[in-house]
């Protein structure tokens, strides 16, 4: 059996396939970035899976695409815990930006981004992932997504910015009080996911004008900092994968007009695309 996992800061995706390819289970997990998670509970999350734990003998092969695998470091952290589950499985960890780059490719070069809890982007070629910059996490990084825009909302609500209707409504939907915000940013190993949620409050009120201001001005961001870098990124297309490119879509083909950039796909979550490519271009090599 094989597994595909694309694993996200907030939750993982798994896909398990047999041998010949055929989709057997579909089920999720919390995310396992190891710079949010500590390691020793990758193996506690995995067990809280019935699906997976019945399955923890029988895996041969598992992909994991997981955002913080960045670096070989944590690669190895994350097989190493994986590896604990699954004793018999050879196991192998790559950053979420190949996953990404696999799942919207086309079969012609492109820049791929990641617009999700996170950001990120680089060009792939069909063959290799190029990166120009380093990925600067949550804290001053991560432009143009969930927790960027979870982290402006509730700055712009505590610094008294957002227009009187929308104030209204943010404080009777989440009651959120100064010490609970501070607890969950510098207490919670889920910092990044905290901020994100409250990404829903704009997704619901996207058409407002203000929020259509503010993401636009977010994404925009995005682009400059992690597109703008790309010398690619105006002679070849521009594709998208997650939850905040799916769902301001139209703020992003926007800003990236303004950029004279020419976006492809965008696609919510990626796991069926990522299984397709290693339908065709990895496990028939196994």
């Amino acid at each position: 059996m094989i597994a595909i996992v694309d694993g996200g800061s907030t939750k993982c995706d798994w896909v398990i396939l047999d041998n010949s390819g055929e989709e057997i289970l579909k089920t999720e997990t919390v995310g396992f970035n190891p710079n949010i998670i500590k390691a020793e509970l990758i193996p506690l999350e995995l067990l809280k899976n019935e699906a997976l734990s019945e399955l923890s003998h029988q895996l041969e092969n598992i992909f994991f695409y997981g955002s913080g695998c960045g670096t070989p470091e944590n690669r190895l952290v994350v097989e190493r815990e994986i590896q604990k589950v699954f004793a018999n499985a050879q196991i192998v960890v790559k950053e979420d930006l190949l996953a990404a780059a696999y799942a919207a490719y086309r079969g012609v070069p492109s820049i791929v981004c990641i617009l999700g809890t996170g950001s990120n982007a680089c060009y792939f070629d069909g063959e290799s992932v190029k990166t120009e910059l380093p990925s600067l996490g949550f804290l001053i990084g991560d432009e143009g997504s969930g927790s960027a825009l979870g982290k402006q909302l509730v700055r712009h609500y505590f610094m008294k910015k957002l227009p009187p209707d929308l104030h209204q409504q943010f404080t009777e939907i989440y009651q959120l009080h100064i010490d609970e915000l501070l607890k969950n940013m510098y207490h919670n190993p889920r910092a990044n996911a905290y901020m994100a949620d409250f990404t829903k409050f704009i997704v619901d009120r996207k058409t407002h004008p203000y929020f259509q201001n503010f993401v636009y001005k977010e994404l925009s961001n995005f682009l400059e900092y992690q597109v703008m870098p790309y010398e690619e990124c105006r002679s070849c297309e521009i594709n998208f994968i997650g939850s905040i490119a799916y769902f301001f879509e139209d703020a992003l083909r926007a800003a990236a007009s303004d950029f004279h950039f020419n976006i492809g796909t965008v696609v919510q979550k990626p796991i069926e695309s990522l299984v397709n490519y290693h339908r065709q271009y990895i496990i028939p090599k196994l």
